[in-house]
C-alpha cells in the first residue's frame, strides 16, 4: 500500500471528524450581574424588553402616586393599592416565545417591589376570567369589567386597578434587506372606582443587518 495515500486518507478523516465535532459543539457561560445582555441578531431579546418594562411601569405607577396624594386626605397613610394584571398582548411582527411569560413575571416583580402597589395572584385572575367567560380584551367593556370585579371580590381578590400590557412594532426595510424595527411597549392602567384610564409607552429602535458594515452604512457609527 502507498504510505502517502494511506496517511492522506487518515488525515482527511481526522480533519472531517474534527470539523464535524466543531459544528456540533455547544458552549455556555454564566453571566455576572454587571455583564451586558446579549443583543439578539434576528429578534428582540433581554436587551430590549428589560428597559422597556422598567421605564413604562415606573412612569405609569409614579403618576398614580401623584394623583392619590393630591386627592387623599392630608396626613393619611394609604394601604397598598392592588393591581389586577391581566396579561401581555403581542401585536408585534415577532413571535416573542418564552419571553411572554418572563415579561409578565418582570412586570409583576416591578409592581410588588413598590411600597404602594401589589399584584393579585395570576392564577386567581385566570380563574376569574374563566368563571365570567371573558378574555382580557373583553374587560374594556364597562359591563364586563364590573362583572369581573364582582366575581373577583366574591373570591376575596378585590382590586383597585386593571392593568394591560401590549407589544407592537414597526418595521422599516432598505433595498439591501437590512431593516430597522421599532418596539413599542405600552402599559394601560384603569382605576376601577373612577374609571380613569392612564397609559404609558416606552420605545426602543433596533437595526438588523446582513453584514457587519450594515450599521456603518445606515447609521454612520
Amino acid at each position: 500500500m502507498d504510505r502517502r495515500a494511506f496517511f492522506g486518507r487518515v488525515g482527511c478523516v481526522a480533519v472531517g471528524t474534527l470539523a464535524a465535532g466543531c459544528r456540533g459543539s455547544q458552549h455556555a457561560h454564566v453571566l455576572k450581574s454587571d455583564d451586558k445582555d446579549m443583543v439578539g441578531s434576528h429578534t428582540a431579546g433581554a436587551e430590549t424588553w428589560e428597559p422597556l418594562i422598567q421605564e413604562s411601569v415606573a412612569k405609569v405607577l409614579g403618576r398614580q402616586h401623584v394623583i392619590e396624594q393630591t386627592a387623599g386626605v392630608e396626613g393619611a397613610v394609604p394601604g397598598r393599592k392592588r393591581i389586577c394584571f391581566v396579561g401581555v398582548e403581542n401585536k408585534s411582527a415577532e413571535d416573542i416565545g418564552d419571553f411572554k411569560e418572563q415579561i409578565y413575571q418582570k412586570i409583576d416583580t416591578c409592581i410588588n417591589g413598590s411600597t404602594e402597589f401589589e399584584v393579585i395572584n395570576k392564577r386567581a385572575v385566570e380563574a376569574g376570567l374563566r368563571q365570567c367567560r371573558l378574555r382580557p380584551d373583553d374587560l374594556f367593556v364597562p359591563n364586563n369589567r364590573r362583572a369581573f370585579a364582582a366575581a373577583m371580590e366574591q373570591s376575596e381578590q378585590s382590586f383597585d386597578y386593571l392593568m394591560f400590557a401590549t407589544i407592537t412594532s414597526g418595521t422599516t426595510k432598505s433595498n439591501q434587506k437590512d431593516y430597522q424595527r421599532d418596539y413599542l411597549f405600552t402599559i394601560e392602567l384603569v382605576h376601577m372606582e373612577s374609571g380613569h384610564a392612564d397609559k404609558e409607552s416606552a420605545e426602543i429602535r433596533k437595526g438588523y443587518h446582513k453584514t457587519k458594515l450594515g450599521k456603518l452604512k445606515h447609521y454612520g457609527t
